[in-house]
């Protein structure tokens, strides 16, 4: 089209690769944008301290544990063309949904007790670790949201690039996320945004436990299911 193929087709192959690159990146850095990874952000952001820094905190370990289980099953593909069993599959997608679930929960349970009103230091349930992102960002990356992301890179012939690209998709996944929590909690931050804080919290907990119901119904084909 437009003569891009014969574009391509005339570039060395260091051109090549840095295309190859650049799309590896671009789709890293929009990963963080799909409504799962948008409700699992909000809801993590929710539930602790709004600080933007560190919000980026908790968002960039919850993007490398995503980012590390992108790309030990990313791996197989790029290299073999071997997926994952369908069941188990949708085994990780429902998981997915449940973690989604926990999280807005969590968020619920400390409306609850209060701890988005004026104390909220005084009765906030503890914050979470970086740690605890690294392992909830290691289960959203069982899902098969950057499916299509990894396909496109298994079709790159030269596996020494595709893994590289496969490396810079990851890598820039986590970015997406810490930068996706970082403007997040600067909102929540904010003074009009905390002195609401009190409503938009079980708001946000309800919207994201019903997508969470919906992402795992979704994943038994229970419901209808885009992703």
């Amino acid at each position: 089209m437009f003569g891009l193929d014969d574009n391509i087709a005339a570039m060395g192959a260091g051109e090549v690769f840095a295309v190859v690159a650049l799309i590896a990146i671009l789709l890293g850095l929009r990963h963080a944008t799909d409504p799962d990874h948008l409700a699992a952000v909000t809801t993590l952001v929710a539930s602790d301290e709004p600080d933007p820094r560190r919000a980026g905190r908790l968002g960039f370990t919850w993007g490398l544990g995503h980012a590390t289980s992108l790309f030990v099953f990313g791996v197989p593909i790029v290299l073999f063309k071997s997926y994952l069993p369908d069941a188990v599959q949708t085994g990780a997608e429902v998981a997915v949904g449940g973690v989604i679930i926990a999280l807005a929960l969590r968020v619920l349970v400390q409306w609850r007790r209060g701890a988005f009103g004026p104390n909220r230091h005084r009765h906030g349930t503890p914050a979470r670790t970086p740690l605890q992102a690294y392992a909830i960002g290691l289960v959203h990356g069982m899902g098969g949201s950057a499916g299509v992301g990894v396909l496109l890179l298994a079709a790159i012939p030269n596996h020494v690039e595709a893994l590289s690209a496969l490396v810079l998709f990851a890598f820039f996944t986590a970015v997406s996320m810490a930068a996706a929590s970082t403007t997040f909690g600067f909102a929540l931050s904010r003074g009009p945004v905390m002195r609401s804080y009190l409503t938009l919290a079980p708001a946000m907990g309800i919207l994201s436990l019903a997508f969470g119901l919906w992402y795992s119904l979704g994943a038994l084909n229970a419901v209808p299911y885009v992703f």
